[in-house]
């Protein structure tokens, strides 16, 4: 049953001197505010990394030719060699975990190289297979993205990026139907993207014509040749677990030394998400622990200020117990103030924390940075720190309340 005299006793006692009170409460509002603080400023930096790779399959891999470091089979050191497109079909019949896979032209970056009317300007141009469209997805604005059947017919369409609309046609009109012309070559424009991740291959995907990959092949004489290519991985798998399958298929097929660790270049997208995660994974230990040790030296001096408040009690401590009070009363009174002050301390540290990181999400959306997105602390850890926090604050008055129990009335008779 709720004891509204005892709760007003606590009341008073914490606040009989008010800037020591004040002194100890800052301890532990400080230690709860810089662990709020850092908790969400690490989800901020963590949110914006990730924003930056959103829409782009973390489970992909990148591979590319280089020079040869070995020679082999009669091919002398140092040879060039280049990827086919029947690579492709090889890889994709040969190796079952393999979800997406699509090779990439790279077209010139010349001076005004794109031109609309009585505007041009300079962009980058790239070929891809319709899979492409799933690895790396895109947020269409206008019309639709290079499918199969452009490139089954080879048809002379492209999607442009967001910037190139912007810059080349007139604004908020859609161009698609409108013509085109891309590195002396005229193209129909089907639709218009806007890139959903910072990701970039061959340059910015908003500044980018992307063109059909046969076509591509064909109107520019590229041939057969492949010289990058993107290989997502099945949802169960990870890209590691296939990588070197699929370097060993190329360097068979290619007649590369099995042990030359140069002739097929790539890079690892998961490794690269992974080392985020442990990145950060680390930082939130490291919060952890400069958040609770701070925390710890405020519950310290919570109870601190309860040993002295037991001190200066000591004629009224001992006069209870001379009246009957129980053991478990004068233990009860003394954790509910160490409890109480800790726990008032620590909501306003909380509360403080959270407004901070609100204000701090305004400005970070408002000066549209990337790299800090949404500094936020989760529910559950604001309930966790809580739970700390009600613990120390339990544990901050056992010591005090194990010298208060330990006071006879005899003791109160002295302090006269």
């Amino acid at each position: 049953m709720f004891d509204i005299d005892r709760w007003q006793e606590i009341w008073i006692t914490i606040t009989r001197n008010k800037m020591r009170s004040f002194l100890t409460a800052f301890g532990v509002f400080w230690g709860i505010f810089m662990l709020v603080v850092m908790s969400g400023s690490g989800s901020g930096l963590k949110e914006g990394i990730m924003k930056n790779i959103k829409g782009f399959a973390t489970n992909t891999a990148f591979f590319w030719t280089e020079q040869t470091s070995e020679p082999y089979k009669g091919f002398r050191k140092g040879r060039f060699w280049s990827m086919k497109m029947d690579d492709i079909e090889a890889l994709r019949a040969g190796v079952k975990e393999i979800k997406y896979i699509s090779p990439i032209l790279f077209g010139g970056r010349s001076t005004n190289n794109v031109v609309f009317g009585e505007k041009a300007g300079t962009y980058s141009v790239k070929g891809i297979l319709s899979e492409y469209n799933k690895i790396d997805e895109q947020e269409l604005l206008y019309g639709r993205s290079i499918n199969e059947i452009d490139n089954l017919s080879k048809r002379k369409v492209c999607v442009i990026g967001r910037r190139i609309h912007e810059e080349l046609f007139e604004k908020g009109k859609s161009p698609v139907g409108e013509l085109l012309k891309v590195n002396g070559m005229y193209y129909i424009v089907v639709g218009v993207t806007r890139s959903t991740s910072d990701i970039n291959i061959n340059g910015n995907s908003d500044e980018t014509v992307t063109l059909p990959y046969t076509t591509m092949q064909q109107a520019y004489n590229y041939g057969d040749d492949v010289y990058f290519m993107v290989v997502t991985a099945q949802d169960n798998i990870k890209i590691g677990a296939i990588e070197e399958t699929i370097r060993r298929i190329l360097k068979n097929r290619h007649h590369i030394a099995p042990t030359d660790a140069k002739a097929v270049g790539g890079m690892n997208l998961e490794k690269q998400f992974n080392m985020f995660n442990n990145l950060f994974l680390g930082i939130n230990i490291l919060i952890w622990i400069v958040g609770l040790g701070t925390l710890i030296a405020g519950v310290v001096g919570v109870s601190n200020i309860m040993l002295v408040t037991v001190k200066e009690r000591t004629k009224e401590i001992g006069i209870r117990r001379a009246l009957g009070a129980k053991p478990n009363a004068i233990i009860t009174q003394i954790l509910s103030e160490s409890l109480v002050l800790t726990l008032i301390a620590g909501v306003f540290g909380l509360m403080s924390g959270v407004g901070l990181l609100g204000l701090i999400g305004m400005l970070s959306r408002a000066g549209n940075d990337s790299a800090f997105f949404e500094p936020q602390i989760q529910f559950s850890i604001a309930i966790t720190a809580l739970a700390v926090l009600a613990v120390f604050g339990l544990l901050a008055g056992l010591i005090p309340a194990g010298r208060a129990i330990k006071i006879k009335a005899i003791d109160a008779i002295r302090e006269e």
